[in-house]
């Protein structure tokens, strides 16, 4: 009798188990999915140099705190968080912008240069693929130099420093977006 007991007891036990079958739940769980993707996507979108991944980041957590508002299921932590994440993607938007020009402008290239290959990454990141506009910018950038510099060795020069600074701003910019990242999790598992 115990062994039949058990086995009519385990069914139950793995039912219990179970995902609750609340609407509320699952509409949650793809709201937390979808924003965290899109998190994902800013992420990795920072390997291209001109894509704005710290914002896209931002927006997606701006409209999950707004669903999340509307439906009362924000605390204070939670607005401090998303404070702290405004502060984090500022901060970050900055820093990029000061660590490439400052690299750059202090090997006197131009902002018409610099301009020139921010342009031709981003045209080629949307029209092909971002690996393709990761390339795109240094290229640009040694062509237009060699052009106004008529030297191959100081135009390479200049694209070398180009991918020495996007690469220092490259890995301040994600570790900010990690932490973008980390924050939004304790906020939206917390």
């Amino acid at each position: 009798m115990d062994d039949v007991s058990s086995i009519v007891c385990r069914p139950l036990s793995i039912v219990q188990t179970m995902p609750p079958l609340n609407p509320q739940f699952w509409s949650e769980v793809l709201l937390q999915t979808l924003t965290l993707f899109v998190l994902l996507i800013g992420l990795f979108g920072l390997l291209v140099p001109v894509f704005p991944g710290l914002l896209i980041m931002w927006l997606a957590m701006l409209f999950y705190a707004l669903v999340e508002n509307s439906l009362g299921r924000m605390a204070w932590i939670d607005w401090a968080l998303f404070a702290l994440i405004t502060v984090l993607m500022l901060v970050g938007n900055v820093i990029d912008n000061i660590i490439i020009a400052r690299r750059m402008r202090g090997q006197s290239i131009p902002w018409g240069s610099i301009a020139l290959a921010f342009l031709a990454g981003l045209i080629a990141s949307i029209f092909f693929t971002p690996l393709i506009g990761l390339i795109a910018s240094p290229l640009t950038l040694f062509g237009v130099e060699v052009l106004r510099l008529h030297d191959r060795r100081l135009a390479f020069t200049s694209a070398k420093t180009y991918m020495i600074a996007w690469g220092w701003s490259f890995a301040a910019v994600f570790g900010i977006g990690v932490l973008m990242i980390i924050f939004w999790l304790l906020w939206a598992w917390g």
